[in-house]
């Protein structure tokens, strides 16, 4: 069984940024030491990745904070986060969640049985977007996230969104 590592939006504006938070400062060395505990060829990370027009979509106007704009400082992974994973596979998404992510890890389990562990940010969006439709696709996997390693927009929400995962049989750590 092969295990894989994804590690979801661990940008600098998500981190320390213009939505930052303490408790996603918090978890940066956790997801270090998750990131150490897998091999290279078994990590994967998104980048959320928006462009100039942002306040214009959608999504801007719900949220009116321009943040990850493509090519800025805070579209970059935090710097401690970018050191740990190298070159590793990154999926760039303009949405909460990765369609490109969720066809890979399918094609990839065609071929090998695998385990996924989400670790990153924000767990209450992107994190149970992408670990729900993970498992719409592929529902016999074993899906986890490792709870000391993600952080949601409020603490409230942290928890809010790992319930709603305990519930949809994402195993949660």
């Amino acid at each position: 069984m092969r295990k894989i590592l994804v590690v979801i939006d661990m940008q600098k504006d998500f981190v320390d940024g213009v939505l930052g938070t303490k408790e996603a400062q918090g978890i940066v060395t956790n997801v270090i030491d998750r990131i150490k505990s897998y091999n290279k060829e078994d990590i994967v990370a998104t980048k959320d990745t928006h462009k100039a027009d942002y306040l214009q979509t959608q999504e801007g106007q719900n949220l009116p904070v321009e943040h990850c704009i493509e090519g800025t400082d805070g579209w970059e992974f935090d710097k401690a986060i970018e050191e740990a994973l190298g070159d590793v596979l990154v999926f760039c998404k303009s949405a909460f969640g990765s369609e490109e992510l969720v066809d890979y890890l399918f094609e990839l389990n065609q071929k090998e049985a695998l385990e996924i562990e989400l670790v990153g940010l924000c767990t209450d969006i992107c994190v149970v977007l992408n670990a729900l439709s993970l498992k719409s696709k592929m529902p016999e996997v074993k899906i986890s996230v490792r709870m000391s390693c993600c952080a949601g927009t409020t603490p409230k929400s942290h928890e809010a969104a790992l319930l709603t995962m305990k519930v949809c049989q994402i195993e949660v750590k």
